[in-house]
C-alpha cells in the first residue's frame, strides 16, 4: 500500500472517530439547573450524605456541597455526565488566584485533578476555602 493512501485512510479514520464522538453527545457540556439538581445528582452516588449548603459556580457546571464531619461534596459536569466526589481538606490543595471570585483546587484523586472555579461572589469562595482547609500554596506556607 502506498504512503499517500495510508495517510488518507488514517486521516479519514480519525475524522470519523471525532465525528462519532461529537454526534453521540461527547461534545455536549452539561450544566446544573440549580441547587436541587446538584443535591439530587449527588444523592444518587452518595445517598447517606446529608447536604447542608450548596454553592454553584458562575457557569453552573460545578457545585460544592457542605457535608457533615468536615467533608465537601463536589458535582462537576464533564461532557454530558456529572462526576461526583467527596473530599476532605487532606484530599485538596487550595491555591489563591488573582481574582476574589475564583478558586483553584488540585485534588489528590488521580481520576480528576480539579480545576479553576469561578463563583458569583467572593463569599462563596471564602466559605469553600474555609471548608477545604487553610492551606495556601501560593506562599508555600500554611495559612493561620
Amino acid at each position: 500500500m502506498s504512503l499517500p493512501v495510508l495517510v488518507v485512510i488514517v486521516v479519514l479514520g480519525i475524522a470519523l472517530s471525532v465525528a462519532a464522538v461529537h454526534f453521540t453527545g461527547g461534545s455536549n457540556m452539561v450544566t446544573l439547573t440549580g441547587a436541587d439538581q446538584a443535591t439530587g445528582r449527588f444523592a444518587e452516588d452518595f445517598p447517606d450524605e446529608i447536604v447542608t449548603a450548596v454553592r454553584l459556580t458562575a457557569d453552573s457546571r460545578s457545585a460544592f456541597l457542605d457535608l457533615a464531619h468536615g467533608r465537601t461534596g463536589i458535582v462537576h459536569g464533564i461532557g454530558d455526565c456529572f462526576l461526583t466526589r467527596v473530599v476532605t481538606p487532606r484530599d485538596v490543595v487550595v491555591s489563591k488566584t488573582d481574582e476574589t471570585d475564583t478558586i483553584q483546587l488540585r485534588l489528590t484523586d488521580f481520576t480528576w485533578k480539579g480545576g479553576r472555579f469561578r463563583f458569583a461572589n467572593a463569599a462563596d469562595v471564602q466559605a469553600l476555602r474555609n471548608a477545604l482547609g487553610p492551606r495556601d500554596t501560593s506562599s508555600g506556607k500554611e495559612a493561620a
